[in-house]
């Protein structure tokens, strides 16, 4: 996958955009300083260009397309987890231990993001399997 994209803290300065940034990401969002991508999540958007939009808008803090950004779930075993929104589709990242964002899945209904919210055990194993 050739997605070229930086991770820089956007959030060192409160612009208008960033107003969604909870108190949960902005306290990790200054040492976050690089990102993965499941498989997974590539398969649930099936288009390259369309991941990448998500993925810079979500790294930039840019809440202009999205319902929800940064929207905090839970702690799973130190790490969070956490929830954008965009139209009808929900994406779940998370920001691990080694203070990486892990793009996680990017589910379509909301019945089937529930479920897997529920699954702590799963979550935990997307983001193991992408340290």
């Amino acid at each position: 996958m050739d997605l070229d994209l930086t991770v820089d803290d956007p959030c060192l300065e409160k612009k208008d955009f960033c107003v969604n940034c909870n108190s949960h990401f902005m306290t990790v969002r200054p040492s976050v300083k690089s990102m993965a991508i499941s498989k997974r999540f590539m398969k649930d958007l099936r288009n390259q260009e369309e991941a990448a939009s998500i993925i810079k808008d979500v790294l930039d803090c840019s809440h202009l397309e999205f319902h929800e950004l940064h929207k905090f779930e839970r702690n799973i075993d130190g790490n969070l987890v956490f929830r954008a929104k965009r139209g009808q589709i929900h994406i779940i990242y998370a920001v691990d231990k080694r203070m990486r964002i892990l793009f996680l899945r990017a589910v379509k209904n909301f019945p089937e993001y529930k479920k897997l919210l529920r699954n702590r055990r799963e979550i935990l194993r997307m983001i193991t399997r992408l340290q």
